[in-house]
């Protein structure tokens, strides 16, 4: 399963990263605000210290690891330990799955997948949001990755190969949307959130199960 131990070594810098970089959070919160449903039961996989679950309103999430745990149960959050690939609930329980800068620490994307596509009623929404590998962020992350301690054990994604991913576990009815189109340290307001992909380092993508 997925390396947890950075989580559990530094989790106050981890979760300092969303103060410190508060435009950046903004944009990322608001472009998946924007494909969450309006009504219905979610659940975020990967929760962690559940900087986007509570403003968002999902008060049912996942982790493996328990400093995070307990930083989310401290914003009065129910968090499971539990990895992606393994989850602890009903075929077919959930409205909507939210999976938020997950997808580059998971050991097995496919297993994740069929798993969310598994916990998901009939046409319920699975929302991951990511940085995309072939972007800004994402080149300047691969580059110094051995800087961070949370990255260097990353591997990050293509839209492209997520959507391969989607399509396999019979995902269809996907949706864009992007945000983050400069350098960090040159935001100085919350970014546009933009339909499609190809130009912001952050992507949304909503997909449907299928039946």
């Amino acid at each position: 399963m997925a390396n947890i131990e950075p989580f559990e070594k530094y989790p106050d810098l981890y979760d300092e990263w969303f103060s410190t970089n508060y435009l950046t959070y903004q944009s990322e919160l608001h472009a998946v605000k924007d494909f969450l449903p309006e009504s219905g039961v979610g659940i975020e996989i990967g929760m962690g210290s559940g900087r986007f679950a509570k403003p968002l309103g999902i008060n049912l999430g996942v982790d493996p690891s328990s400093k995070m745990r307990m930083i989310a149960h401290s914003r009065r959050i129910d968090i499971i330990d539990s990895f992606a690939e393994s989850l602890p609930f009903n075929d077919k329980q959930f409205d909507f799955v939210l999976m938020v800068t997950t997808l580059c620490f998971l050991d097995d994307v496919d297993m994740a997948f069929k798993e969310v596509y598994r916990v998901l009623k009939p046409h319920g929404f699975f929302i991951v949001g990511f940085i995309d590998k072939e972007s800004l962020l994402g080149h300047q992350y691969q580059i110094r990755k051995n800087e961070n301690p949370f990255y260097k054990l990353a591997k990050f994604y293509s839209v492209y190969g997520v959507i391969v991913y989607l399509l396999e576990n019979d995902f269809y009815n996907l949706h864009f949307i992007q945000t983050i189109f400069h350098n960090l340290s040159e935001i100085k307001d919350v970014e546009p959130v933009k339909v499609g992909f190809g130009e912001g380092s952050f992507v949304v993508i909503r997909a449907e199960k299928n039946s």
